[in-house]
């Protein structure tokens, strides 16, 4: 049987809820289709935003959305998304799919999105293409509430008052897509942007974001920290999952797998720890006060598209192996919340590890939007001291993009948080796709009146489609037992189990 401790007395940092944040790309059937089908649409929607995507959205908790990209970021003239649609600029969206990119879901439509959702906002801007004159003219459209030649467009094409900008990235990928950058040329590049992204009100204090290294690339992080000092509020890493055929040299279905290769999925993703890890000892170099968070705002698996779709749209299926990437990843991050402010899923909705899919008028949500539902629990609260013993495995992994002969992969991983009311949150995974895990659970110093549990759990093959929207889902939990000071509970396979604490 293996211990779990929580300890009350040990609080650590908030659990930011801005951790549990998500990733919108003009990309395939993420905006179009997927959030927005327009207002003359027979989809049920408000103003063009589709109804029952909205309020699954709502329901799940999300606390804040990223867009235009990604690479489409780089691409992207803000000035081609506002006024009359009728007169809004076509362009050819080079980056995903060669397809025409119409601009009718731009500024406006993005804040009126994020007002029916309830969330902050996180616009990334163009450095790849762009100048810093048109960044600095669509920081004063969105923000500045005087007189101004922005301002006065912004109320002309029918927004009055000035919206919040919560976050800004300053470029995305600059070390690729963003323009093939070296990190000091970037940096530098970094401050003279940065310079004119104004706060024309105190109430709106955008924070700013610089582009940071892709995957285990620490010397973008050290000689990019080196350059912008202070001048950034946040450094971005992007860090995807994927498995590759070695042979082919092409991505893995997302669906049909085997179990070494689930297992070599979990440990992919598993290794987002040591690499958060490594990359916040770089910025601590150069930050010891700690000014500097990082800011997840990719991450996620990423598969061969699904049979019959467009390779530009990124389209895949999502089963209880990326339900259990995604646990586990946010009991990760949970850990890392000193450190980590922020973190994007990639993408919300029909795009690589999404929540939601769509299907014309038909709507699905997937076993990842079901651990966020689980999770949003842990938002804003404080994490605790904790700790699980657990069996590790060293999983072969072969020729992979990170080009390792093997990797752990723990059996349980969790994280505990607290909440205003006292109330002690603990989500617990077992990655195991064949064995059960029995755990006995101890809160120090407390007495436990009350134990509640949910849990996600199935095959590790298993998804929903459009036929069967609910062949996963979340359901009560209670095979567990409450004790003086905690509980004992025996974790089935592949499972992610939550356990409210009273």
């Amino acid at each position: 049987m293996e211990k779990y401790l929580i300890n009350p007395n040990q609080k650590i940092s908030r659990i930011n809820k801005d951790i549990y944040g998500h990733f919108s790309e003009h990309l395939g059937r993420c905006i179009y289709e997927g959030l927005f089908v327009g207002e003359d649409s027979d989809i049920p929607n408000v103003n063009g935003m589709r109804t029952d995507v909205v309020e699954a959205l709502r329901e799940m908790g999300i606390p804040v959305l990223r867009w235009p990209g990604g690479c489409f970021a780089d691409e992207y003239h803000w000035k081609d998304g506002v006024g009359p649609k009728e007169q809004r600029k076509k362009i050819l969206n080079t980056h995903w799919g060669r397809v025409v990119e119409d601009n009718s879901f731009g500024t406006h439509e993005y804040f009126e999105l994020c007002r029916q959702l309830g969330c902050d906002t996180y616009i990334n801007g163009n450095v790849g293409s762009g100048t810093v004159q048109e960044m600095n003219e669509w920081v004063e459209y969105m923000t500045f509430d005087g007189t101004s030649p922005m301002a006065e467009m912004r109320r002309q094409n029918g927004q009055d008052k000035p919206w919040i900008v919560r976050y800004f990235g300053v470029g995305n990928e600059n070390w690729g897509c963003g323009g093939n950058m070296d990190p000091e040329y970037y940096g530098c590049l970094f401050k003279r942007y940065e310079t004119y992204i104004r706060n024309y009100d105190w109430d709106n204090r955008i924070y700013r974001i610089a582009c940071g290294p892709n995957a285990e690339d620490y010397h973008w992080t050290d000689r990019v920290m080196d350059k912008v000092k202070h001048k950034a509020n946040g450094l971005s890493l992007h860090y995807y999952t994927d498995i590759w055929d070695s042979e082919t040299r092409s991505k893995k279905s997302a669906t049909e797998f085997t179990p070494l290769q689930y297992e070599q999925t979990l440990a992919q993703a598993y290794r987002i720890d040591d690499i958060v890890t490594r990359h916040i000892e770089v910025m601590n170099r150069h930050d010891r006060d700690k000014r500097v968070d990082l800011i997840v705002d990719e991450w996620g698996t990423w598969y061969e598209v699904e049979p019959g779709t467009n390779p530009g749209f990124l389209y895949q299926q999502n089963t209880m192996r990326d339900a259990m990437v995604a646990a586990l990843t946010l009991n990760i991050f949970n850990k890392h919340s000193d450190r980590i402010r922020m973190a994007n899923i990639a993408q919300t909705v029909n795009v690589l590890q999404a929540v939601v899919l769509t299907d014309g008028e038909k709507m699905l949500l997937t076993p990842t939007y079901h651990v966020f539902r689980m999770y949003k629990e842990h938002q804003n609260n404080t994490l605790l001291g904790s700790y699980i013993t657990t069996p590790v495995q060293d999983v072969p992994c072969g020729k992979s993009p990170s080009d390792r002969p093997t990797a752990p992969l723990p059996q349980l991983i969790e994280s505990a948080s607290v909440d205003e009311n006292g109330t002690i949150w603990a989500t617990v995974v077992n990655t195991s796709y064949d064995k059960a895990a029995e755990v006995q659970c101890q809160v120090a110093d407390t007495a436990v009146q009350t134990v509640k549990a949910q849990i996600l759990t199935g095959d590790i093959a298993q998804y929903n489609t459009f036929d069967a929207p609910q062949t996963v889902q979340t359901a009560d939990f209670a095979d567990f037992s409450v004790t003086n000071d905690g509980f004992k509970a025996v974790l089935p396979p592949c499972s992610v189990v939550r356990f409210e604490i009273r």
